[in-house]
């Protein structure tokens, strides 16, 4: 095995793991692709755009079968064996966030299934400012689109994206798209029809430095046939400073009954009946969470 030069070794040692893998890489003067050639002659199949991802940190190695193509790479790449599993931390703390990410659905397991094949590890280092979501139902009842604006700012030199979960009750429907990006761009996705799901990582400009904001925007358009709204609901696993709920129905939709539930993390939920005006309903929650906050609303029987 090679020494790795100083700033290699720095970097090995430190990391983060990006920065690490591309410096590792550009040391041996391998190309992706002849890179991912060495790894299938050692029985690890990745393709040259997950390479691509890991080191420019689009994503990150989370995946035990991942994992284990990381520690072939350290064999191709000749550095220390065991350095660049090192950086990416312990498999406890590698699952720790995306499990957490589901503890607010009935069926977390799921959840926690989809998020760990996408980049959460900024998700604690990213404080929820303000948060306004916008859902939009039509003259069907049926919800068309949600529209969110969030203000975060780092905790920590280095978020680069935030992740947003979407889950429809009425699994057969098609899953949404996503459009109108402000401020981000998306990245990786994961997409479970048969579990309703949909987990997007929307992608900053830039990583952003310790104490610095970002506003984004994004909107997620159901497509035809859309599912019927009967609810929504924000999860927060995360305090919120001040989160912002409206509920938009078109004026041959307007619900006859309406109401409003706030569930704090370990108690039960409480409700409270909402009347729309102007054809809309709309709720505000300061220093909120961890827990549940959203809508619920039932038609005449005609």
């Amino acid at each position: 095995m090679a020494v790795p030069s100083p700033a290699l070794g720095t970097l090995l040692r430190t990391g983060p793991f990006d920065a690490a893998l591309r410096a590792a890489i550009r040391a041996r003067g391998l190309s992706l692709d002849r890179l991912r050639e060495h790894l299938h002659a050692r029985g690890v199949s990745v393709t040259t755009a997950t390479l691509s991802y890991w080191q420019s940190g689009r994503s990150r190695p989370q995946r035990r079968d991942s994992v284990r193509g990381v520690r072939q790479l350290e064999v191709v790449l000749d550095v220390p064996p065991g350095s660049l599993v090192a950086l990416l931390g312990s498999p406890r703390a590698r699952r720790s966030t995306a499990a957490e990410m589901g503890r607010f659905w009935p069926d977390g397991g799921r959840i926690d299934a989809a998020v760990s094949d996408v980049d959460t590890r900024w998700d604690e280092r990213l404080t929820r400012i303000s948060q306004h979501d916008v859902v939009t139902v039509g003259p069907e009842r049926e919800e068309l689109a949600f529209h969110s604006r969030q203000v975060l700012r780092a905790e920590a030199d280095g978020p680069d994206r935030w992740v947003v979960i979407l889950h429809l009750d009425e699994h057969d429907r098609p899953l949404p798209e996503v459009r109108s990006l402000r401020g981000c761009q998306a990245g990786r996705s994961v997409h479970k029809p048969e579990d309703g799901l949909l987990v997007v990582e929307l992608l900053f400009g830039r990583p952003l430095v310790r104490g610095e904001t970002v506003i984004t925007e994004h909107t997620l358009v159901n497509r035809a046939p859309h599912p019927l709204a009967t609810n929504y609901e924000r999860k927060f696993r995360l305090p919120v400073r001040e989160y912002v709920l409206e509920i938009r129905f078109d004026p041959a939709a307007v619900p006859a009954v309406c109401r409003r539930f706030v569930e704090h993390d370990g108690q039960p939920a409480e409700y409270a009946d909402v009347v729309p005006e102007s054809g809309a309903v709309h709720g505000v929650a300061l220093n909120f969470g961890p827990g549940r906050y959203g809508f619920d609303w039932e038609w005449d029987a005609s």
